[in-house]
């Protein structure tokens, strides 16, 4: 792959002395020892654009109800699914854009636009005043928030062969508890006037605007991260190597010791991101699993919100917000010790087909924990909780290593920025469709076949079914 070529470049003195990506390559090349704020810094920048995404889910079935937009309690849900997804409908739009960015201008300034629009965006949707504002808030923070394919790059590009599994581990499980305590930040922060009413009184600006205060704690977050940011390395190669004194039918010969060398020459001449099966293969089934991920999230709360006559749990935003800083919590835990083994013993395929495997099983048990109540409740929901988001992004995870080992570096950002749109298309039809039909389960609970909020968990499974089946060959391509 790239980092071969560009290895061999250096052992041959081909560095390039104003290419910030050969000053990264030889800086690898002589660093020795695990990499720590390297680790740290890709980490905090996948955190930032995380945590808005759904930090909004425990609030926003209460946010729609006081934008008197919903004529019935019913409908709450169908309104809470176009806010839900306009964030994604943005992603959706503008991610090759930022992709194709990213691989002319480098990584680093798509980065710094990115978690500077949660700054602005974020804020201003916590001041929401109207069911359109907070759409079009949302829409805008998702057309400028494209970072999430460049730093998968990146993460590529700035660690060590040895480490890149883990840097890869370290971009999801960093996105998985973002989605998960960014919810838990919603959760506890939101109606702060009426949560905490001895800190914060009606009359001041968190009781006037009551969900302002998790979205100004995240903007305050992505404002941190961003001038921690303007230190990071550029890792894009300034120069082509094909430009270098060697011509490539002696760049072959010099790889030509290597037994994985002909791979280079194959993908040197694909150039085509769309004729990479293994790419498009793990786009399709990367689509899916986000599909259902982002649909769960907002099940999830919508179902915990809801009162326990439609078969909900009654829940308030602070006891969604609980449930999901303890799976944040086991996410972390698993990811940063268990995941990398499980990989390098299994391989991603194998992980990502055994962990949709059992999610199926896990998602199907939970129509019957709301029949439970107190404390075995409580157990019960906190331990699935963490499982299912454990699985999930174990999933997520190593679809991404496939991503990224099926193109060349130049192609990284391009390649990323095509799987962030089908993502972002994908996991903007999830919270829409997820709302209307939650909205509808909600008015059959006397159906003879699935009633109630059963209907919704088996519409999961089914989409959840069909990405486990899409991981077998001939389908899923490895490279």
């Amino acid at each position: 792959m790239a980092e071969e070529y560009t290895e061999c470049l250096l052992e041959n003195n081909k560095f390039h002395e104003h290419c910030p990506g050969c000053k990264v390559d030889q800086m690898k090349k002589s660093r020795r020892g695990f990499p720590f704020s390297e680790l740290f810094s890709v980490w905090l920048i996948v955190l930032c654009t995380a945590l808005p995404i759904s930090s909004l889910f425990p609030f926003l079935y209460f946010m729609i109800s006081d934008f008197d937009i919903a004529k019935k309690e019913e409908d709450i849900g169908f309104y809470a699914g176009f806010v839900g997804c306009s964030f994604m409908l943005g992603r959706t739009l503008t991610s090759v854009m930022w992709g194709i960015m990213a691989d002319r201008y480098g990584r680093k300034p798509v980065i710094l636009i990115g978690t500077a629009s949660v700054v602005i965006f974020n804020t201003l949707f916590g001041l929401s005043v109207n069911f359109w504002m907070a759409i079009i808030t949302r829409f805008c923070l998702g057309s400028f928030n494209g970072l999430l394919g460049p730093i998968k790059a990146y993460a590529i590009e700035i660690f060590r062969d040895e480490y890149q599994g883990l840097a890869l581990s370290a971009v999801s499980t960093a996105w998985g508890i973002g989605l998960i305590i960014g919810p838990a930040m919603g959760g506890f922060l939101a109606q702060p006037a009426k949560q905490y009413p001895s800190l914060f009184s009606e009359e001041s600006v968190f009781g006037k605007f009551p969900y302002f205060l998790p979205c100004l704690v995240i903007s305050c977050f992505a404002l941190l991260v961003t001038i921690v940011s303007l230190r990071i390395p550029e890792t894009l190669h300034n120069h082509k190597i094909a430009d270098d004194d060697t011509s490539h039918d002696e760049s072959v010969k010099v790889l030509s010791h290597d037994p994985e060398s002909h791979k280079v020459t194959e993908r040197t001449e694909e150039t085509s991101l769309l004729k990479n099966w293994p790419l498009i293969s793990s786009i399709i089934v990367y689509c899916i699993l986000s599909l259902h991920d982002m649909a769960y999230t907002e099940v999830f709360s919508l179902w915990a919100n809801s009162p326990r006559k439609y078969g909900g749990l009654g829940y308030s935003s602070a006891d969604v917000g609980s449930v999901l800083a303890f799976s944040g919590f086991g996410l972390l835990v698993f990811q940063l010790s268990l995941y990398s083994y499980a990989e390098r013993l299994l391989g991603p395929i194998i992980v990502t087909r055994i962990s949709g495997s059992l999610g199926l099983v896990l998602l199907s048990s939970y129509p019957l924990i709301a029949k439970l109540s107190g404390l075995a409740l409580t157990l019960t929901l906190n331990c699935a909780s963490v499982a299912k988001n454990v699985l999930s992004i174990s999933a997520i995870t190593g679809l991404f290593i496939l991503q990224n080992n099926a193109v060349r570096q130049d192609q990284r950002g391009a390649a990323n920025g095509l799987a962030m749109t089908g993502m972002s298309l994908f996991k903007a039809i999830g919270p829409a469709a997820a709302g209307i039909i939650y909205s509808w389960s909600e008015k059959r609970q006397d159906a003879t076949i699935l009633p109630g909020t059963q209907m919704v968990f088996f519409i999961l499974n089914t989409v959840l079914a069909l990405g486990v089946v899409l991981t077998f060959k001939p389908f899923l391509a490895e490279t």
